[in-house]
């Protein structure tokens, strides 16, 4: 049975309604959507310390099949750390044909509760130019030890959808950057750094990110010419999409669309 979600979709040409595809054959979910439903199998892939100025940054590594070369993603966990739900992420990346490397910017630990996660955020945040060099370092240990093609997109959630814009505005070193509900800005003059397309998935029900947030975001970049594909999902709230098995009903099909529009755009930057 098709599900249809409605979405308002803010992007340079227009304001559309979409509805989301169908899923997979006979209600059988890829290796993402399995991830998302919180259904993954236990993480495959391996721990990798690829940042030399600080050994307790333990990234996590998933590699595609075959010899490559391949693009890759650098994915940036939530305010509560690198945990399996992202590993189990990265390896459905692998799973389509990207090398994912699963960033650490809390250096191996994670959070437990609400206060532990603001400290920890607040850690990386009070010290910007390491965090930068934390992605960088993560890039080039990519393209230094993985059959990668040498091109590059960040990807990110929560706390790391903040850090992906963060790390547009602070580096030249990637092709692409994709935000999860994300902390956002509406300067079009800090915007001129950003040199490639912009990723955005939203939730209308988010209290955090506003829609009016969104806009702003949106009328920004607009201003300073960057080409973007920015989606406001309706019915849905602050992590829907790596958290599906919290509200399936509203959530299942809202993300799957999210997963095609992200799938597209990686094709396009990659």
């Amino acid at each position: 049975m098709r599900v249809s979600v409605q979405l308002l979709v803010l992007s340079l040409s227009a304001i559309l309604l979409f509805a989301a595809p169908a899923r997979a054959q006979e209600g059988q979910l890829d290796a993402m959507l399995t991830a998302l439903s919180g259904q993954a199998p236990a993480p495959a892939g391996r721990a990798v310390n690829y940042f030399e100025a600080d050994p307790a940054t333990t990234g996590y590594l998933a590699v595609p099949e075959g010899e490559g070369p391949f693009p890759a993603v650098l994915l940036i966990h939530e305010w509560n750390g690198l945990v399996d739900r992202v590993r189990q992420t990265a390896d459905a990346f692998a799973a389509e044909g990207h090398i994912a490397l699963a960033v650490d910017l809390y250096s191996g630990r994670t959070g437990a509760n609400r206060e532990e996660n603001v400290a920890l955020m607040q850690q990386v945040r009070a010290d910007e130019a390491s965090m930068i060099a934390n992605l960088q370092a993560a890039v080039s240990w990519v393209e230094g030890n993985t059959p990668a093609t040498g091109r590059t997109a960040a990807i990110g959630w929560c706390f790391g959808g903040g850090i992906a814009l963060s790390y547009a505005l602070g580096s030249d070193d990637h092709e692409g950057t994709a935000i999860f509900y994300g902390q956002l800005i509406d300067d079009p003059a800090q915007m001129q750094h950003i040199h490639h397309e912009v990723y955005g998935t939203f939730a209308a029900n988010d209290r955090g990110i506003p829609v009016e947030q969104v806009e702003a975001f949106v009328a920004a970049m607009r201003e300073a010419g960057i080409a973007n594909d920015v989606h406001i999902y309706d019915h849905v709230n602050h992590g829907f999409w790596l958290h599906v098995d919290r509200d399936p009903e509203n959530n299942a099909p809202a993300a799957e669309h999210a997963w095609e529009r992200l799938k597209a755009y990686l094709g396009r930057v990659l």
